[in-house]
C-alpha cells in the first residue's frame, strides 16, 4: 500500500510584501545618499566623500540585488525548476554575506596603512558627513525592521546587515572625528574602524553559515529531527519512520519527505492525515510528502 501527500505553500503573501517594501525604501534611501555623496564629492573636491560613495554604491548594489531575488522568487514553478525560484534569495543573501567579507577585509586593510602613516583628517567634516549618513542608515534599518522579517527572512538579513554596517561606519566615524577635534589622536579612525570590521565580520558568518546551511539541505534549526520521529512513531498503528529528511527552500518555507511503515490491516489514509495534521501544528511545515507502507511491503523489498 503505498500513498503520497504533497502539500504545496507558499511563503505568507503579506509577510512577502512588507519585506519587499521595506527593502525598496532602504534601497531608494541608500541610494539618495550614494549620488548626494558622490555629487558633493565632485563639488567639494573631497576624497572621502567620494570614497564613501563608492561604499555605498556597494551597498545599493547588494539591496538592488535582494529586490531582484525576491522578485524572481515569486516566479511560478517550471518543468526545469520544480521548487520555483525561491533559491534565488539565498543565493543573494549568500553573496550579500561576501561582499561584506570584502568590504570588511578592505577596511581593515586601510586602517593597517593608517597605523604606519596616520593622516591628518579633517574631524569637523567628517563628522558632518558621517551624522547624515547615520541618519539615513537607521531610518532605513528601522523599514527593514518594521515592514520586513529580519529574523526569519535570510536574504533580509544579509541587506539589513549591510546597512547596520553602514551605520557602525557612520558611529565610528562620529567618535573618531570628536576624538581627532578634541585631542588630535588620529590614530583612533583606524582604531575605530577595525572595531567596526570585526563586528561587521561577526554578522556576515552568521549569515554565510545560515545560507550554507540551507544550500546544504541542512534541518533547519529550529526544528528538531529527533522529535519530528518520534511524534510521528507515537501515531497510532505506525510502527516505524524511516528516510526522514527535513530541509529549507528558502526563509519560512519548510519541506518534510518521510516513509511511515504501518501495522497491518490499519487505514493508510487515516494515518497520513494525522501525520500531516501533526507535523503541521507541532512543527510548522505545510510542504509534506509521506509514503505509507506496510511491514509486507518492507519484508519484500528487503528480500529484492
Amino acid at each position: 500500500m503505498h500513498h503520497h501527500h504533497h502539500h504545496g505553500h507558499h511563503p505568507q503573501i503579506d509577510q512577502r510584501k512588507g519585506n519587499k517594501k521595506g527593502l525598496t525604501i532602504a534601497f531608494v534611501i541608500t541610494t539618495g545618499i550614494m549620488l548626494l555623496e558622490f555629487f558633493g564629492g565632485l563639488v567639494t573636491n573631497s576624497l572621502a566623500l567620494l570614497s564613501d560613495s563608492g561604499h555605498m554604491l556597494s551597498d545599493a548594489g547588494s539591496l538592488g540585488l535582494s529586490l531582484l531575488a525576491m522578485r524572481f522568487a515569486t516566479r511560478p514553478p517550471s518543468p526545469y525548476k520544480t521548487f520555483g525560484f525561491y533559491r534565488f534569495e539565498v543565493l543573494a543573501a549568500l553573496f550579500n554575506a561576501v561582499t561584506l567579507f570584502v568590504i570588511a577585509g578592505f577596511i581593515i586593510w586601510e586602517a593597517v596603512q593608517r597605523f604606519i602613516e596616520p593622516p591628518r583628517v579633517a574631524g569637523g567634516s567628517m563628522m558632518v558627513i558621517a551624522l547624515i549618513g547615520l541618519v539615513a542608515n537607521l531610518f532605513s534599518a528601522w523599514s527593514l525592521v518594521s515592514q520586513g522579517d529580519v529574523k526569519g527572512n535570510v536574504n533580509l538579513r544579509s541587506a539589513y546587515l549591510h546597512v547596520i554596517g553602514d551605520a557602525l561606519g557612520s558611529i565610528g566615524a562620529i567618535v573618531a572625528g570628536l576624538m581627532m577635534m578634541l585631542f588630535s589622536w588620529y590614530l583612533a579612525d583606524p582604531f575605530i574602524s577595525v572595531l567596526v570590521a570585526l563586528l561587521i565580520l561577526k554578522s556576515a558568518w552568521g549569515v554565510l553559515r545560515q545560507t550554507i546551511h540551507i544550500l546544504m539541505e541542512g534541518t533547519p534549526v529550529a526544528i528538531d529531527q529527533k522529535e519530528v520521529r518520534k511524534s510521528l512513531r507515537n501515531i497510532s498503528g505506525v510502527s516505524d519512520v524511516h528516510d526522514l529528511h527535513i530541509w529549507t527552500i528558502t526563509s519560512g518555507l519548510d519541506a518534510l519527505s518521510c516513509h511511515l511503515v504501518i501495522e497491518e490491516d490499519r487505514d493508510g489514509q487515516k494515518i497520513l492525515r494525522e501525520a500531516l495534521q501533526k507535523v503541521e501544528e507541532e512543527f510548522h511545515i505545510r510542504h509534506t510528502t509521506i509514503q505509507i507502507e506496510t511491514s509486507c511491503l518492507q519484508y519484500s523489498q528487503m528480500i529484492v
